[in-house]
Order: C-alpha cells, then sequence, then structure tokens
C-alpha cells in the first residue's frame, strides 16, 4: 500500500488523503465521508509512511505491519478496534509476536486496527503490496562506449599556437 499520501491529523477522527499543498497548509480529503479541509501548518501531522511501530529488534514500518494484517485477514476486515485490550494485545502479537508489549499501548493497536480497517472498507488495502523489485536478469545492460575526453582537443589546440 501507499501511504505516502495518508494523514493522520491530530484533533480530528479518521484518516485522510492529502490532495494540495497550499502556502500556509494544505487541503486533505476525509476518507470516512469525502469532506475535504484545510490544515494549517501548525497542526499535528502524520503521514502513515513514517509511522513506525516498536519491537524488540527495532522498529516496524506501520505499512509492513498492515501487510500482515491483509495476509491474516486475507485482505478483509480485521477485527473491529473496539474489542476489549486482552484481545486486541492477542490479535496483535499474532500479526506481529515481536512487538514491544511496555512500548506498545493498547490505544497504539485499537488506532492501527481502526486505520487499517478505513483502509480496507475504501478499497486502498489491495495496494498493500509493495512494489515487486527489479531483479538484475530483467535489467538490460547497457554498454557504453567510452567517449574522448575533452582535455585532447585542448592539447591539440596549444600545440597548433
Amino acid at each position: 500500500m501507499n501511504l505516502e499520501k495518508i494523514l493522520a491529523i491530530s484533533g480530528k477522527p479518521g484518516l485522510y488523503v492529502l490532495k494540495v499543498q497550499t502556502r500556509t497548509g494544505f487541503v486533505a480529503e476525509s476518507l470516512t465521508d469525502g469532506k475535504k479541509i484545510t490544515v494549517n501548518l501548525k497542526s499535528n501531522v502524520s503521514l502513515l509512511s513514517e509511522i513506525s511501530i516498536y519491537t524488540y529488534e527495532g522498529e516496524k514500518p506501520l505499512t509492513e505491519v498492515m501487510q500482515r494484517i491483509a495476509v491474516k485477514e486475507n485482505k478483509g476486515q480485521a477485527i473491529s478496534h473496539k474489542e476489549d485490550n486482552a484481545t486486541l494485545a492477542a490479535y496483535f502479537k499474532e500479526i506481529l509476536p515481536e512487538y514491544d508489549e511496555e512500548r506498545v499501548y493498547p490505544s497504539d493497536i485499537k488506532k492501527v486496527l481502526n486505520w487499517y480497517n478505513t483502509l480496507e472498507a475504501k478499497g486502498l488495502v489491495t495496494d498493500l503490496a509493495p512494489a515487486p523489485a527489479e531483479t538484475p536478469e530483467e535489467t538490460p545492460v547497457v554498454e557504453e562506449k567510452p567517449k574522448k575526453a575533452p582535455a585532447a582537443k585542448k592539447e591539440k589546440a596549444k600545440k597548433e599556437e
């Protein structure tokens, strides 16, 4: 999934898509109701592509966590973010067994599941898989002939003088 233009805006429910950048901020469109809002630069805005989940080994990008949810749910809806904390923690442990239970709070899990379900409802989960990287066999090798050095022309001009 390309989360590059998907935003979470502090104080506003749901997710937004970045539409246009303006001089004083930007215009975003709500994924839930399609309404456009203007957001000033002072607002606390997070791009989903830059959010990570703490694990014992380091951090996992949110995109990777959402891919794991999509695989587990066969690109369908995940459990509701309104489940009790124990159920949410057990579900998240299935998806990301190495997540840091001390630093990832139930509210974080609720946000991730709510965001995933919002994206799935809009049909954006199908875009979750990253673009396949080109393999060396697919890339044609083009050999360039070396160009004559421009310094040779300068030397020739000096000799003629």
